[in-house]
């Protein structure tokens, strides 16, 4: 098939490291993409720009290792002004027929945007497995916890645990930690030997590997106390003062406390794959990342003529991943209309994504999400917020009404209905589910993307000349 530049009029959901890579090549190859983004500022969660006009720190302070690939990444963005359409503060909250409703901010208006072709980059958020008392005030995911900080300037707290696994665990105390916050602990269900035996895999990375080992030799030099191979037991507090006061963990047979006024927690990421799915795209079992993922080839195409997925919504690989995927997607999508792109440059990149595979299957080695956290998590536990269901009535209701699949649990509990849709509850109610059933976590199957997406006003006005 081939398409003039004039008649393409691609679209990318995101400003992240794989939708800016992904709007720098189409522009070079002569298009001009519309780039929406939820964020005002772009660069994504990892390089989150402070809002314009508040004091600045400086990158090195922001972004530590990363300050170099965030200012490389940033200004890369800014050369782009004036050759695309960048729609900031926009949520994408439908996607049919070729076009987005999308709902911007501040002033609730809303546009549908048509395209021709769309890259997919959304993200991800946390990954959350809820402890009693995880609904406190004073509770944060792990994400939420960086928010805060590189976005907002202040922490979450004065005297901090952050506590789950994965290597965001880390960042974020070592953060913190540099802010000068205390953090009072680092609670990590993953233990020693699991980050001892993945060591090899890991080191097919050496650069991302020896940050890694810096952010805990530096912790533990700065007298932080970490803690391996632990249970995570409960949040302390007071529900009528609303606020935390400590923690509680198993350690062995041993249960600890310790005093604090604030938590981070998260096991490490899941992919948003919403979007991807009002699209039609088909997903399946990923079993490296522990959830069903839309599908795609090694150059981003998914199943749905005309999209294409890129970076961490489609997989959680990291920041470096994401820009080769999006320029991957990118050249993809002018390949397949007829523009002549570079064919080494394409093959190269997919060389890139390739090898980092084995460092991604070494990092779910050594941090590894509890296969036991669903046997553990008491009937009283608040798995979803939004409605207030406990594990306990989700455990009845898979023995009263036999429900044994997500969507049948989720029409028969309410899990899964409020505004989140299912992005802090849906990996906690699958692996009750799964645990309850006795099925592997891949037969349960996933919750299906509704619109709206993300929550939005009853009465949305239209933007002006949205034609909505």
């Amino acid at each position: 098939m081939t398409t003039t530049t004039g008649e393409l009029r691609p679209a990318i959901v995101g400003a992240g490291p794989a939708g800016v890579r992904a709007a720098q090549t189409l522009v070079a190859h002569g298009l001009r993409p519309v780039v929406i983004d939820e964020a005002p500022r772009a660069g994504g969660q990892i390089y989150r720009r402070p809002p314009a006009g508040l004091a600045q720190r400086t990158a090195r302070t922001l972004y530590g290792f990363e300050s170099k690939r965030a200012d490389a990444l940033h200004q890369a963005f800014d050369a782009l002004r004036g050759r695309i359409d960048h729609r900031p503060d926009s949520l994408v909250w439908n996607a049919q027929d070729h076009q987005l409703d999308v709902l911007h901010n501040p002033t609730r208006g809303t546009s549908r945007v048509p395209y021709s072709h769309l890259i997919v980059a959304t993200g991800a958020t946390d990954r959350v497995l809820p402890v009693p008392g995880w609904t406190l005030p004073g509770v944060y995911t792990l994400g939420g916890a960086q928010v805060a900080l590189k976005f907002q300037g202040c922490a979450i707290g004065r005297r901090v645990v952050f506590m789950g696994t994965g290597p965001l665990l880390y960042l974020v105390a070592y953060q913190y930690a540099k802010a000068g916050v205390q953090v009072a602990a680092v609670l990590d269900t993953a233990r020693l030997a699991d980050q001892l035996a993945a060591t090899p895999a890991m080191l097919s990375q050496p650069a991302v590997f020896a940050k890694g080992v810096y952010y805990v030799g530096w912790l533990r030099a700065h007298g932080i106390a970490l803690h391996g191979g632990v249970r995570p037991l409960r949040v302390l507090g007071d529900e009528a003062q609303g606020r935390v006061t400590g923690v509680a963990w198993q350690d062995g047979s041993e249960e600890r406390t310790l005093a604090c006024d604030a938590v981070g927690f998260g096991y490490a990421l899941r992919s948003e794959t919403q979007l991807a799915d009002l699209l039609g795209c088909r997903f399946d079992y990923a079993p490296l990342h522990r959830a069903h993922l839309p599908v795609r080839d090694a150059a981003g195409r998914a199943s749905v003529e005309g999209v294409y997925l890129a970076g961490d919504g489609a997989g959680i690989m990291g920041a470096d991943a994401a820009e080769w995927a999006g320029e991957r997607a990118a050249l993809a999508l002018l390949s397949d209309n007829g523009v002549a792109v570079d064919t080494a440059r394409a093959a190269d990149l997919e060389r890139r994504l390739d090898r980092i595979t084995g460092f991604r299957h070494g990092l779910e080695r050594a941090f590894p999400v509890p296969d036991d956290w669903a046997a553990h998590a008491p009937d009283e536990l608040v798995v979803c917020r939004c409605e207030n269901v406990t594990a306990g009535s989700l455990r009845r209701t898979i023995a009263d009404a036999g429900a044994s699949e997500m969507n049948r649990l989720k029409a028969l509990s309410r899990v899964g209905m409020g505004r989140c849709q299912g992005r802090m509850c849906g990996v906690a109610a699958a692996e009750i589910l799964a645990h309850a059933t006795q099925q592997p976590l891949q037969q349960v199957g996933r919750l299906r993307g509704q619109a709206p997406i993300k929550p939005i006003p009853i009465r949305l006005v239209p933007a002006e000349g949205s034609g909505a």
